[in-house]
This record gives C-alpha cells, sequence and structure tokens, in this order.
C-alpha cells in the first residue's frame, strides 16, 4: 500500500507547482491588462478634457437639461471620488485583502478607478454654456501649452516616485519571481523636495487650463478641485500614521501644492 501511493505523491508534486506557475503568470496577465485599461483610461481622460480625438468630452457628451445635468455629473464624480479614497484607506484594504489576493490588490484598484472614471466618460451630460474663451490664438496656444503641462507634470510625478508600484505592476512581478517586496522606506526626490502633491498640482493644471470655459467643464474642474483638497489632509493623516515621524517633519515643512509658501503650526497645513 505504501509503495502504490508514492506514484501518487510524486506525481501530485509536479501538477502542484504547475498549479503555481499557471496562477503566478495569471496573476502577471490581470497586473499587465489592470495597467493597460489604466494607461488607455489615463489617455482618454486627457481628451475627456480637452476635448482632442475622442467622440464624448466634457464639453460634447449627453444631452439632458441643466438641472438633470448637474445632479447627474457630480453623482459620477461622487462615485469616482468614493471609490478612489475609500479603497485606497489601511482599514479598507485590510478587510479587503481578505478577500483579495495581496499581489493583485492594487492592479485591482487600479483596474475600479479606471472603470469608475469610464462611467464618468459614459455618462457624462454636457453643458455648453460659455463660461470664458480666449480669444486671440497665441493665448489659446498659451493656454493649451499650460494645460500640456499639466499632464504631464502629473505623469512624471508617478515615475518620481515609483510608477510601476503605484499601478501594481511591482506587486504581480515580485509574485511571478517567487520574491517577497521589501518595504520601502520614505524618501523625498525631485519635485517631491518642493511640494508633496506634484500629481495633484499637474491635474489641477490641467483641469482648470483651458482656452474655452463651459459650464460643465468647470463644474468638472470644481468637483475634482473639491474633492482634490478633501483628499489631501486624509491621505496626510494616513502617511503620518504609516511612516511616522519623518514624513510628519516632511509635511510640517514642505507645502502641499505650491512651492515656497510659508508653513505655519496647526492642522492646516494641507492647505499649502
Amino acid at each position: 500500500m505504501s509503495n502504490s501511493q508514492c506514484p501518487v505523491r510524486h506525481s501530485a508534486m509536479p501538477a502542484q507547482h504547475q498549479v503555481t506557475g499557471v496562477r503566478r503568470i495569471a496573476v502577471l496577465l490581470y497586473g499587465l491588462g489592470s495597467y493597460l485599461v489604466f494607461l488607455a483610461t489615463f489617455v482618454y481622460l486627457v481628451g475627456f478634457v480637452t476635448g482632442i480625438a475622442v467622440p464624448r468630452s466634457v464639453d460634447r457628451a449627453v444631452e439632458a437639461p441643466m438641472a438633470q445635468s448637474i445632479i447627474v455629473d457630480v453623482a459620477l464624480l461622487v462615485v469616482f471620488a468614493l471609490q478612489h479614497s475609500v479603497m485606497a484607506r489601511p482599514a479598507f484594504k485590510r478587510w479587503w485583502t481578505r478577500y483579495v489576493p495581496v499581489p493583485i490588490e492594487r492592479s485591482t484598484y487600479v483596474l475600479l478607478s479606471s472603470a469608475a472614471l469610464a462611467l464618468v466618460f459614459w455618462q457624462w451630460r454636457s453643458i455648453e454654456i460659455s463660461v470664458w474663451s480666449v480669444g486671440p490664438t497665441p493665448a489659446r496656444l498659451a493656454v493649451s501649452v499650460l494645460a500640456a503641462s499639466g499632464w504631464l507634470t502629473a505623469l512624471a510625478a508617478t515615475f518620481m516616485i515609483d510608477h510601476f508600484d503605484l499601478f501594481g505592476l511591482s506587486q504581480v512581478a515580485h509574485l511571478l519571481r517567487a520574491k517577497p517586496q521589501g518595504e520601502k522606506g520614505f524618501r523625498e526626490v525631485f519635485a517631491y523636495r518642493l511640494i508633496r502633491h506634484p500629481l495633484l498640482l499637474g491635474f489641477l493644471i490641467a483641469f482648470w487650463a483651458t482656452p474655452t470655459m463651459t459650464a460643465g467643464h468647470l463644474l468638472f474642474a470644481v468637483t475634482m478641485t473639491a474633492y482634490i483638497f478633501v483628499a489631501i489632509p486624509i491621505e496626510a493623516h494616513d502617511l503620518v500614521d504609516a511612516l511616522g515621524e519623518p514624513y510628519r517633519r516632511y509635511r510640517e515643512r514642505v507645502p502641499a501644492l505650491l512651492p515656497g509658501l510659508p508653513r505655519r503650526n496647526g492642522r492646516f497645513h494641507e492647505k499649502g
């Protein structure tokens, strides 16, 4: 009986390794797929805000009465804000990773954030009332260049820290190599030495720098700006808890969005 069981155990071992290898490859493909969805969503977001090369934009979308447009548009942005913030909180992550494997937690967050933005693109109601329009061509070009600099700043800021970790690729790559991912300490790098949130500053510039501002675009910019200013102190609290005294000192010394602003003691540092 013992000899007859030996072939079973030996044949099971390769199968077990094969399953593990298949799972690792599946996780890698899932992470890559989520990243590609993010890239497509980011590119579409640029087109959505600027109105360039997309079928629906913040200014050209579903037509509806103004009251309905305001309610629907704000609701869409609130859904995105709640998903984006709630899923990023440590308490949610501790609960979430009881059901979602840790290596794909970030990729899943990225995928769902992309889905929330895609919902905005799909269901956005345009409000075409003109708020401002920059007249001369050189001025319009200058504003467009400023907007482009905002998008580039936001993208570059992700590479200043760890772009591939931020969007989940590092996590799935470590699983594929069967290597544990080490904890990363706090570092001040590049633009993060001047402000704490260059990525968010880039988005703010991109959202507001437009040659033609419609009421729908203004609603989008105002709501997203409000979300950013609400999210900054919440994120700072989590980072202080996670990184401790080094980040606390960094937060006290470096302004949130605008370089060179004097720092003040107290809880309103985040408005810098």
